[in-house]
């Protein structure tokens, strides 16, 4: 057969991307549990939470990465726990324990699930500092909803390797055969095994998740091409993350490509009319919170959340142009 005739038959049984259905058509009131927090359409969304050992002095909202759960942020949050700090973390629609389990929920539905939860949590620890705490994908909901998050209580955001490889930074021939197949055979399921990317180096951490039956280990198409537009509005709308924020990146990073993350760089706002700060890590992967290195990552955090001016213990901090961004790719 042809691969002419092959592509005539794909496009002919042409189909579209699926997204979630809502739970049903009545409208509650937002509201948390000791477990949960319940969306405005019913929708449940499984919450962890690693009080502070004493009274705390701030809150942190995890939203974990693709394909990952609320419990990407359990080392981290002891260690902040320790700190008189208390960690909020949710599945969000689609992954963990939640309904429709692998089925994309659309951008704008994950946005939504942040703003009503940060609300709640607002609400809830009202008089402390709250941060919203975003890995990959997480980094990219925060960054598309970055003017939402500007009209409510939280005083700063914390991007781990964030999600922005869009359609615009990614290559021809990834984006031809994903738009393809979305709109072809939208349910077929890939994984990344064979590929050899090395997410962290914290080999037995990634073998953990191997056997973590809530980790997604084949991704439907349709999914990959929602987290496509939404990495995209990520990176379009980084011109906008005013409020106080600080940005992570390793250089190890083999999920986010060093030429997507520095065209973010470029887009984000002058320093002038801004409060973000960046730091890049040398023996950083992906999966910051988590590599061989996690603690020096921790400790970062901790201190810009107590103090959001002071110096950084890694002493890893670029600026603007700095000539380590350049050095990472062709930056142009």
């Amino acid at each position: 057969m042809s691969a002419q005739l092959v592509l005539l038959l794909l496009i002919s049984a042409c189909s579209n991307p699926k997204y979630q259905t809502p739970p049903d058509t009545v409208h509650y009131n937002s509201r948390l549990t000791v477990s949960s927090a319940i969306m405005s359409d019913g929708y449940v969304l499984p919450m962890k939470t690693w009080p502070a050992t004493d009274n705390p002095t701030a809150v942190v909202f995890g939203l974990h990465g693709f394909n990952d759960y609320s419990n990407a942020f359990d080392v981290a949050a002891h260690t902040f726990a320790d700190n008189l700090i208390t960690t909020y973390a949710i599945d969000q629609r689609g992954f963990g324990a939640t309904e429709q389990h692998g089925i994309w929920a659309g951008s704008a539905t994950l946005q939504s699930d942040l703003i009503a939860t940060v609300n709640l949590l607002c609400e809830k620890h009202a008089g402390l500092p709250l941060y919203v705490l975003g890995e990959s994908m997480g980094g990219a909901v925060i960054i598309s909803a970055a003017q939402q998050l500007e009209q409510t209580c939280i005083q700063g955001v914390i991007l781990s390797s964030p999600a922005v490889w869009g359609w615009q930074t990614m290559p021809w021939w990834q984006t031809v055969p994903l738009r393809l197949f979305a709109h072809t055979l939208p349910a077929l399921k890939v994984s990344g095994e064979g590929l050899d990317i090395h997410p962290s180096d914290n080999d037995e951490m990634l073998l953990a998740l191997g056997r973590d039956p809530l980790i997604i280990k084949e991704t439907r198409i349709d999914a990959i091409y929602g987290l496509t537009d939404l990495m995209e509005a990520a990176m379009v709308n980084s011109g906008a993350l005013k409020m106080p924020a600080l940005i992570l990146y390793g250089e190890h990073d083999e999920i986010i490509p060093p030429a997507a993350f520095c065209q973010m760089t470029i887009i984000l706002p002058d320093r002038s009319t801004s409060d973000w700060r960046m730091v890049l890590y040398p023996d950083g992967y992906h999966m910051l919170t988590r590599d061989l290195q996690a603690e020096v990552v921790i400790q970062d955090m901790m201190t810009w959340m107590h103090n959001s001016k002071t110096g950084l213990p890694s002493g890893q901090e670029v600026v603007q142009g700095d000539s380590r961004l350049s050095m990472l790719s062709e930056c142009d």
